[in-house]
This record gives C-alpha cells, sequence and structure tokens, in this order.
C-alpha cells in the first residue's frame, strides 16, 4: 500500500523550472500537519541526500547547493508538500523522493528529473 505519491518531475533544458509534489496518502491530518517532511534525491551512483525540508510551522532549510533556486512548501488541507525549482542545473540530475523527516514512512517510487545542458 503506498504511502507517499510523488509526481511532477520531467525533462527540461538547464535554467528551467519544475515542480514537484508529494502527497502523503495514508496519513491523517493531524499526524501530517505537525510533521517536519523532506525532500530528498538521489543522482546515479551517489547516496541519497536531503535537499530541503519544512517544518509543521512552515519553517524551511535547504541544502546549499539548491539555496536560492529551490522553494519547499506544504499544503495541510491536501497533505501534499511541493518543491518549485527553479533555475535548474545539469547536477539536479536525480531521483526525488518525499518523506518525513523523523520517523520516516516507506520510500515512494520517487519522480525522475532530468536537467539537460
Amino acid at each position: 500500500q503506498v504511502h507517499l505519491v510523488e509526481s511532477g518531475g520531467g525533462l527540461v533544458q538547464a535554467g528551467g523550472s519544475l515542480r514537484l509534489s508529494c502527497r502523503f496518502a495514508r496519513l491523517i491530518t493531524s499526524t501530517f500537519n505537525p510533521a517536519t517532511m523532506g525532500w530528498y534525491r538521489q543522482a546515479p551512483g551517489k547516496q541519497r541526500e536531503l535537499v530541503a525540508t519544512i517544518t509543521g510551522d512552515r519553517d524551511t532549510t535547504y541544502v546549499e547547493s539548491v539555496k536560492g533556486r529551490f522553494t519547499i512548501s506544504r499544503d495541510n488541507t491536501r497533505k501534499t508538500i511541493y518543491l518549485q525549482m527553479n533555475n535548474l542545473k545539469p547536477e539536479d540530475t536525480a531521483v526525488y523522493y518525499c518523506n518525513r523527516h523523523i520517523q520516516e514512512l516507506p520510500w515512494g517510487q520517487g519522480t525522475q528529473v532530468i536537467v539537460s545542458s
């Protein structure tokens, strides 16, 4: 049974934008709302890395390489988080995943982002 439903990836040229979505399908609202959620990515041959987090109070953090380009947000009514990615670079190419930052849920399939130069 699917816990996390990621979507929005695709092929884009460098400098382009994408908006990723992730729905936490099996969390109830009272569990989703206060939880810190995160976006992660895994590039070919590399370990998964944390890209951005957002707390229940909407405080955010970003890995240095995406600061100023990516924006994480959440919609509690939809139990969904988003990652707006602007000015994409070839090094952003990866499979992007979402998860709860603490007490991870079973990982989803992820959504592929390919940035061509």
